[in-house]
């Protein structure tokens, strides 16, 4: 009996051909290694027998960068350099166009947020999407710079700290609670002159902020608890609040949301495995998880808690300090 002749129509065809494609490793590259980060996301997409391991990616070269005015980038870069190209094969280029003609995707993960802007300028020209780890920036206007930038080139950005994917935050999102009225975090913040206060660590608690609340922010106060820690107060449209808190020595992460419908915890640290896999996601969509308005608010929020300061404690409206960096009318 002769076997029967078969063939794919076209629709089966090209269903057939986007799942080869998926399966297939996205081809990623880095910028910046000057920060652990580059080392840990690579291990997890990497490292098949990691508990954690994100599957669907790899970072195949990689642009060394780095900031010699800036300890915590100059006194590493070699370290991790040396370690993503030893323990995990990856390339290192000359320079970010360079980067752009081998991959699919780049992480810009420069420790120090000033050049970010810089740097991202070759890959938004490229058409590359783009994940810029925290700060996006260190300064609003630069943030909004980047965003302008890739909308006029239709090219995906996001950014965003890993306590945004933390499951008890993302369950509160999703209105495990209700309506959010108050949220509250706390984290360590240790401060970075050349960055503003909340930049370089404090992020991590606004973006948990802002995570349940969403976008809306009005006003914001910076001031401190009765034992002296910084404390900083937004409200949001509506009559809701979110307040961060330095976190007490070796405290670490947290938080509490209460809502229309029960209050929980939120805030908490999960790993980066969360977060990476959103970015593994975003890659393969270019869909970004975080809405720019979101990102936008969260760095003016930190820039607002500055001008606060300055001006001993009194209320800053947001929609000033978005004004000031020419991000008031971004969507």
């Amino acid at each position: 009996m002769k076997p029967i002749a078969w063939s794919a129509g076209p629709a089966l065809t090209a269903a057939l051909g986007l799942a080869a494609a998926a399966a297939e490793d996205l081809r990623l590259g880095m910028i910046g290694l000057d920060t652990s980060h580059v080392v840990a996301f690579a291990k997890l997409l990497h490292d098949t027998n990691d508990p954690a391991h994100v599957a669907g990616a790899r970072i195949v070269a990689a642009f060394k960068g780095g900031s010699p005015d800036l300890a915590a980038s100059r006194d590493r870069v070699e370290k991790f350099t040396a370690e993503l190209v030893s323990s995990h094969g990856v390339r290192l280029v000359d320079s970010i166009p360079e980067l752009c003609e081998q991959v699919e995707g780049v992480l810009l993960m420069s420790v120090d947020g000033r050049p970010h802007l810089a740097q991202a300028r070759p890959v938004i020209e490229a058409g590359r999407p783009l994940f810029i780890d925290k700060p996006m920036a260190a300064s609003l206007r630069d943030a909004a710079e980047i965003f302008r930038l890739a909308r006029a080139r239709g090219v995906p950005v996001f950014s965003s700290s890993s306590l945004r994917f933390g499951r008890d935050t993302q369950a509160a999102r999703s209105g495990k609670f209700g309506r959010i009225a108050h949220a509250e975090t706390f984290c360590p913040v240790y401060v970075e002159p050349t960055h503003p206060e909340l930049f370089w660590y404090g992020i991590h608690g606004v973006e948990a902020l802002f995570t349940v609340l969403g976008p809306g922010c009005r006003t914001v106060r910076r001031g401190t608890t009765a034992d002296g820690r910084i404390e900083v107060t937004g409200e949001w449209e509506g009559g809701r609040t979110g307040v961060l808190r330095q976190a007490p020595q070796n405290k670490g992460y947290g938080g509490l949301a209460r809502g229309d419908g029960g209050e929980g915890p939120i805030g908490g640290y999960d790993g980066y495995a969360l977060l990476v896999a959103e970015i593994v996601k975003f890659f393969r969509t270019r869909v970004p998880p975080v809405p720019e308005r979101e990102t936008l608010e969260i760095l003016a929020f930190m820039e607002a808690s500055d001008e606060s300061r300055a001006r001993g404690g009194a209320a800053v409206n947001l929609d000033e300090i978005l004004r000031r960096a020419g991000a008031e009318t971004t969507p």
